[in-house]
């Protein structure tokens, strides 16, 4: 099968013919003063561009920087790991002065173009790639994902919570040391021992399905938690996540999702047991760096998303906000405005 047939071309190209960009090359001391006025290419990891997850967020951002500068942007989607490196060299083989990667799977495809095509920038999400003309975007979820661990434990009913990943890796991990975490701050402050089940915080260790597809999976393995009394569940597992939002509706219990607001992103008959999400906002990102490239800006200086310049933040509560009493709203809010004061810091070893 050619390179063509596996990607996925999503956007229209808007002009009859493709604008080639020339770019100067990367000034010392990192980045790229090159224009990438044009067009700008996406690899999507092998969960597909419709993950309800970090590719379709970041797909939406380079749609929302189409709108705002009048560039040209498409996407090419890896089915699986043998898409992956070709698809990067088919991206820098467009011409644009801009390819954006998403997930580890694709750091070593980055780092291997970047490495052979200093005169491009290039961008990765989720994932720190160290080279001259490649920007790491990355995202402190745990800072978020404390408050969803603590807004967890304040509306459990059984005194039971849970969380899984799809791999045991720092982008995932990150928010599950945020979430116990949260849990454990809660029980601080009142006297409660709930109990989040699925990560062991000190020994780096926990409850994984082993990749972020197969929804069965998720469902499996959120039905094992509620068998064990769990009422609130945060999966970190891509698309894996619905299997747990199925489970959720079937037994009557709620869910946190992640990087997108799952009421925006889930089927509606998942709506109702979302609590809420834990936010990555990848768009905003997307925008941005698009503006730095056109502009002839662009640096290899990491973003990192945080409370404080809003990259990461938790959802509304949606349809479940009545289990969220003013008290334990006030008590969130007041530790939003600690963490974003830095006299709460949320430590992990997997943090950017």
């Amino acid at each position: 099968m050619s390179r063509a047939t596996r990607s996925l071309l999503v956007a229209a190209v808007a002009a009859a013919s493709l604008v080639l960009v020339s770019c100067a090359p990367v000034p010392e001391g990192g980045g790229s003063d090159a224009a990438g006025e044009g067009c700008v290419r996406m690899v999507t990891n092998s969960g597909g561009l419709e993950d309800r997850s970090f590719n379709q967020s970041t797909w939406e951002g380079l749609q929302q920087a189409e709108d705002e500068y009048g560039i040209e942007a498409e996407a090419l989607v890896s089915t699986g790991e043998t898409d992956l490196a070709p698809n990067v060299a088919q991206a820098v083989g467009s011409g644009c002065g801009l390819v954006v990667t998403v997930g580890w799977e694709l750091a070593e495809a980055t780092l291997e173009e970047a490495g052979s095509n200093p005169d491009v920038a290039f961008a990765i999400v989720d994932e720190t790639v160290e080279a001259e003309n490649v920007k790491p975007v990355v995202f402190d979820t745990a800072q978020a994902s404390f408050l969803a661990g603590y807004l967890a434990a304040g509306v459990s009913k059984t005194g039971v919570v849970a969380t899984f990943g799809g791999g045991n890796q720092p982008p995932v991990t990150l928010f599950m040391d945020g979430f116990v975490d949260g849990v454990a701050k809660y029980n601080e402050a009142h006297g409660t021992q709930v109990r989040a089940l699925g990560w062991d915080k000190a020994a780096q260790d926990g409850s994984f399905t082993g990749d972020f597809e197969d929804v069965n999976k998720g469902k499996v393995m959120t039905e094992g938690f509620i068998d064990q009394g769990a009422d609130v569940i945060l999966p970190v597992a891509g698309q894996v996540g619905e299997g747990a939002a199925a489970a959720a509706v079937e037994r009557g219990v709620s869910i946190i999702w992640v990087d997108s607001d799952g009421v925006e992103t889930l089927p509606s008959e998942f709506h109702p047991v979302v609590l809420t999400s834990v936010l990555k906002r990848t768009q905003d990102a997307m925008v941005e760096i698009v503006g730095d490239v056109e502009a002839g800006e662009f640096t290899n200086e990491h973003f990192v998303g945080t409370l404080e310049n809003g990259g990461v933040e938790i959802a509304p509560y949606h349809e479940l906000a009545g289990l969220v009493t003013p008290e334990l709203d006030a008590e969130i809010e007041a530790l939003r405005q600690a963490i974003i004061a830095g006299e709460l810091v949320i430590e992990s070893p997997s943090a950017p």
